[in-house]
């Protein structure tokens, strides 16, 4: 038996997929299909949100500067104006790692519901829904290689590996 992908709620192997306890096998698998739904925009909203958080610090500098120059104080309070204005703008570096890698996720984790389906006795029947992209990509494609190892080849010929050449 080959595992195609195992974790604690969806387990893909050579003869079944087994989904939050139910048990599917193989060779009552047709077909394997998915689908998208609409946006999330609270997720969108989300992102929006994040990205400000990053350019913030970079308008506050911005400006600081212009405030300094625009005032024409004497050059010691210009010098302070300016010189608090770039550590402003120093506290995005630090700050925007964290932020990046924030956004990363979202975008890995996805802003539609995302269904897996199959024919499955004659009937569709939703395998798993959920709204982490990444993870419903590594599900739907063992799902996939699994179907199409299952499904025996027309006698005389073997399954296709890749081209040669």
């Amino acid at each position: 038996m080959i595992t195609y992908y195992d974790d604690r709620s969806v387990q893909v192997t050579s003869t079944a997929v087994r989904v939050d306890g139910r048990t599917f096998p193989l060779a009552e698998i047709s077909m394997v299909w998915h689908r998208r739904g609409s946006r999330s925009w609270r997720v969108l909203a989300g992102r929006g949100a994040i990205g400000a958080a990053m350019a913030g610090p970079l308008v506050a500098a911005a400006l600081g500067l212009a405030l300094a120059i625009r005032l024409g104080r004497s050059p010691t309070v210009t010098i302070a104006i300016v010189g608090a204005s770039v550590l402003v703008g120093l506290a995005v570096g630090p700050v925007a790692d964290f932020l990046f890698e924030h956004l990363d996720r979202s975008y890995a984790r996805g802003s539609r519901q995302l269904e897996l389906w199959a024919r499955w006795r004659g009937q569709p029947v939703r395998l798993l829904s959920t709204r982490d992209a990444l993870r419903f990509g590594q599900i739907y494609r063992a799902v996939q290689r699994a179907v199409e190892q299952g499904q025996p080849t027309p006698a005389g010929r073997t399954p296709a590996r890749g081209r040669r050449g």
